[in-house]
């Protein structure tokens, strides 16, 4: 066989394989850009670089002390000795008694029904919000038939038999509200 022979064979050959596609109808072409990876390639490469990585950060040297920070956090003791201040304040029946009150009731111009409702809701109100002190402003009775103010007596038995309030008195100015007002601390 000569080179002749040998390259009319290869055309043949390439002939009929251009023949069988065109039968099966499919046009191999591939879409692959020249010297692109594979996925298998791109795979094993992946893998790699994740091996890199993972023995990087292994070979890293982490500080002791930055460890256990790491793992137990650090206490900050000047805060906690401030929350716990406050905290003994808040149950300080003098402090509470000199506090400003944190919520404010009128219940001028209310006949005693509404009175009563609006005081109700009003201390459930201040308790579901946290509230130590409020102030309730019933007014000195001046304008109550009878001797004495309906509105501070009914503030008044209220105070006493509800479990939510603790004590209670009149502010100590007249700007306050005086007779006129009673404020309450809630339990």
């Amino acid at each position: 066989m000569d080179m002749g022979d040998i390259l009319n064979q290869w055309d043949s050959m390439q002939k009929n394989q251009i023949k069988k596609q065109k039968e099966s109808g499919k046009n191999q072409v591939s879409h692959k850009k020249a010297n692109a990876p594979t996925a298998e390639e791109k795979a094993r490469a992946a893998e790699r670089d994740f091996e890199k990585q993972l023995k990087a950060e292994n070979s890293k040297q982490i500080n002791p002390m930055e460890l256990w920070l790491r793992r137990y956090g650090t206490i900050d003791k000047d805060k906690i000795a401030e929350e716990q201040e406050e905290r003994s304040k808040l149950y300080d029946r003098n402090y509470l008694i000199s506090m400003q009150p944190e919520a404010r009731l009128d219940l001028h111009g209310l006949h005693q029904a509404e009175a009563q409702e609006s005081l109700d809701r009003f201390i459930t109100d201040c308790k579901a919000r946290g509230l130590r002190k409020v102030l309730i402003i019933h007014g000195k009775g001046i304008h109550s038939s009878g001797s004495d103010p309906v509105l501070g007596e009914l503030v008044r038995r209220f105070i006493e038999h509800d479990k939510r309030c603790g004590a209670s008195g009149h502010p100590k100015t007249k700007a306050e509200g005086g007779s006129g007002a009673t404020w309450v601390l809630l339990k």
